[in-house]
């Protein structure tokens, strides 16, 4: 439809045709106002001024406050997490972060509009904006960057439902966006739980606006305290509540919160920002109103007449108020990093509410690391999962675009299809951009195997796996099926002028190995040879431990070592994905400091050399990792798992570090402490030593328990005091604890002892 010079009603009477649609099919509605920006802004304030949105419900999302209504930067769109809105714009001209729309597509609500401005649309692929800038990492420019991910955009724009485009610029409605639905039958009214099966009240189902809800309600109720009906409920115990955002589970979560409190719980409260958990404070509130139990009802505590209340802290206050709380809720636990949920199961009852499919922005935390943790803690768990929309109507065309452009729901192969993949069967493929964007199965496959076993992958990986040009993606193929897949980054050949800025406190987006040896180890020179790191790996599920990820990784070096100096990687570190990477022929280099926000492990780096250069910076930095160990262990690493400690010192090359230098006094020390009546804590210095050591050499050259390594790592590294180290061994007392030390320090004076230590040795044996 052409726009003449009655142009503005036409977009308003196009914006009213699509919200009314949306209210009468309670779905929502996405409009394009694509073009110039002083046009589109000029549509959408027409717009705005004409819809009956009250303002508190509108939110401009970009770079500059332009309209009357709340105003939040692209960067900040987890702000909006947890709240709900009528009408929200994105401002895309500056940029367009893939992970702002994974968060801002589900505050919208049924019978709402979710507005894009855009460039004209048929240029906007081969704009450059400043999420592009953040593509284009060193030694590459920006001209380098291209434009798929937003070439796809386009095309998943004009070819969904439910989206209407307006060109500002030509004065063209491109698609009204309409989808003239049937009506839609009355939907059928499914039973709640009976009031007088569960402990909570009957208005706390009354208010569920789907059987999920009620269920998942039903749910929080095994968080209950003890009573002489059930006196197994003094075993600690956790709700994991999880669903695609829309499904009420802030809902959910807040009409437990408030039934407890009307029982006389405390219930403490905490998410990432207190607006994340707005929702379930209003349900909490409406809740203790309705039953006439309300005698406080603040925006972040609410308290009962039978002396119960809801009452909210951040979570770091919250970690330290747990002892004071009979119940903990965390809501948007998947944007909290994992060494934060682990801090809160010190709770007994403790309930994590989380969004599923990446819409958190913060990755898959929660589901692939924190879920282990929850498994191996004293908590019984019970799951729930809301799978019916609330905010909107299912099949809702704004969600289902949402889930196709950004791949929200990508999977990788079904089971069957890739069961019978051995490293003889498959193939090994480049995974280039163009084939990924042409072929949505191969694209959806191999993203979803990145998705389902990595914690960090995001929206903005698929934009930076399409676009990036410091990227590469290699896969195993079974029967033209992805059966195995490795994103790899190009870093390091930088030029003298960056590596000095490195040296000197700057940052390089994209070079995460060579700038942590740079500006952190002090290695101007690191950034020097060229290398391909392994960003990600993963097998699929159904065919794992068959030497699938071995074999891709030979394929990997076998194809790069000619044009790199080095391989390597960095992750989170476990003593299986050390041996694993050990085993592959990778050593470790370096182990984090601090531990990693969204896993809570401390990250280790490893390398594989291919040329000179290459060696000669793993051989450097290996000896100074072995050096530092023990010192580290002592201090910033004091709280590094025993076992962690052992397989990051058996990941270093053999030979690496310095060669054992204790004086025929510390030899003594040593020996007398083993074999006579001399004591560790006179001098720990040449121990530390002899330990390392120990570590870094061959493991079988001396025959030492679990227990006996682990106790190395407690007492003579970390140097935690004798009465928490028998604790946590199992020793009977001090005591005992001392002399297992002694008793494993033998072998080791016999194994690298000089005529000083065996003359002491000879002397008590």
């Amino acid at each position: 439809m052409d726009l003449d010079s009655d142009a503005d009603a036409s977009v308003v009477e196009l914006a009213r045709g699509l919200r009314a649609e949306a209210t009468r099919t309670n779905e929502r509605r996405l409009l394009v106002l694509a073009g110039g920006l002083e046009r589109g802004y000029d549509a959408l304030e027409t717009v705005l001024d004409d819809l009956s949105v009250p303002i508190t419900r509108t939110t401009l999302v970009g770079p500059d406050d332009r309209l009357r209504c709340e105003q939040v930067p692209q960067s900040r769109a987890g702000d909006l997490l947890g709240t709900t809105r009528d009408v929200v714009t994105i401002d895309a001209h500056a940029e367009l972060r893939p992970n702002a729309v994974g968060k801002l597509v589900g505050t919208v609500a049924g019978g709402g509009l979710l507005v894009l401005l855009t460039p004209p649309l048929d240029a906007w692929p081969d704009r450059r904006d400043e999420f592009d800038e953040s593509l284009a990492v060193p030694p590459f420019s920006l001209s380098d960057v291209t434009g798929r991910f937003r070439r796809r955009l386009v095309e998943t724009l004009r070819a969904h439902r439910g989206i209407a485009i307006v060109d500002c610029d030509a004065g063209v409605i491109e698609d009204d966006g309409r989808t003239h639905p049937a009506p839609r039958l009355p939907a059928k009214t499914e039973s709640r739980p009976a009031s007088d099966d569960h402990r909570f009240p009957a208005a706390t189902y009354e208010a569920c606006l789907t059987t999920d809800q009620a269920e998942a309600v039903a749910a929080f109720e095994s968080l209950a305290s003890a009573d002489a009906a059930s006196p197994d409920r003094e075993e600690p115990r956790a709700v994991v509540l999880e669903a695609d955002r829309g499904r009420g589970k802030s809902s959910a979560a807040g009409l437990a919160a408030g039934a407890f409190a009307v029982d006389g719980q405390d219930v403490l409260v905490t998410a990432p920002q207190f607006r994340n958990a707005r929702e379930a404070f209003d349900r909490a509130g409406e809740l203790c109103e309705t039953l006439g139990v309300a005698t406080t009802v603040e925006s972040k505590r609410i308290e009962t007449a039978a002396g119960g209340r809801v009452r909210f802290h951040e979570p770091a206050a919250a970690v330290d108020a747990l002892e004071s709380a009979d119940i903990v809720v965390v809501d948007e636990a998947a944007a909290l990093p994992v060494a934060t949920l682990e801090s809160l199961l010190a709770a007994d009852r403790v309930a994590f509410a989380t969004t599923i499919h990446g819409y958190e922005g913060a990755g898959r935390g929660f589901s692939v690391r924190f879920r282990d943790r929850l498994a191996e803690s004293d908590h019984e768990v019970l799951d729930c999962q809301l799978v019916e929309p609330i905010r909107y109507a299912a099949g809702d065309p704004v969600e289902v675009w949402a889930f196709r452009a950004l791949l929200l729901d990508a999977r990788p192969p079904v089971d069957s299809l890739v069961a019978d993949a051995t490293p003889e069967t498959v193939d090994y493929r480049r995974l280039e951009p163009d084939d990924l964007l042409s072929d949505e199965r191969l694209l959806r496959e191999a993203f979803g195997l990145l998705v389902l076993a990595h914690y960090r992958t995001e929206p903005a990986d698929l934009a930076r796996l399409l676009d990036a040009p410091n990227l590469e993606a290699r896969a195993l193929v079974h029967d033209g099926h992805v059966v195995s897949v490795a994103l790899l980054a190009r870093e390091g050949n930088l030029s003298p002028e960056t590596r000095s800025m490195m040296y000197e406190g700057g940052r390089v987006r994209g070079n995460m190995l060579p700038d942590v040896l740079t500006s952190q180890l002090r290695d101007e020179a690191a950034a020097e040879p060229a290398g391909l790191r392994v960003v990600r790996i993963a097998t699929h599920h159904a065919a794992r431990s068959r030497g699938l990820g071995s074999r891709l990784l030979e394929r990997i070096h076998e194809e790069f070592e000619p044009s790199v100096d080095w391989l390597g990687t960095g992750f989170g570190a476990t003593p299986g994905l050390l041996s694993f990477w050990r085993e592959n022929g990778y050593r470790a280099v370096h182990i984090s400091t601090t531990r990693n926000d969204a896993s809570g492990e401390y990250s280790a780096l490893m390398l594989a050399p291919t040329s000179d250069a290459g060696r000669t910076l793993h051989d450097r930095h290996a000896d100074w990792f072995v050096r530092r160990f023990a010192a580290l262990c002592s201090d910033a690493l004091d709280d590094l798992e025993p076992d962690v400690a052992r397989a990051v010192l058996r990941s270093v090359a053999d030979g690496a570090g310095p060669p054992l230098a204790l004086t025929d006094h510390e030899w003594r020390v040593v020996a007398g402490a083993a074999y006579g009546p001399g004591l560790f804590d006179v001098d720990p210095g040449p121990f530390r030593q002899l330990v390392v050591r120990y570590f870094a050499d061959d493991p079988d050259a001396v025959d030492l328990s679990d227990r006996k390594e682990r106790l190395f790592v407690l007492r003579v590294l970390q140097s935690r005091d004798w009465e928490a180290v028998a604790d946590r061994l199992g020793y009977h007392s001090t005591g005992q604890c001392m002399r297992a030390l002694g008793d494993a320090v033998c072998p080791l004076v016999d194994r690298y002892g000089t005529e000083a230590a065996f003359e002491v040795r000879d002397r008590f044996r």
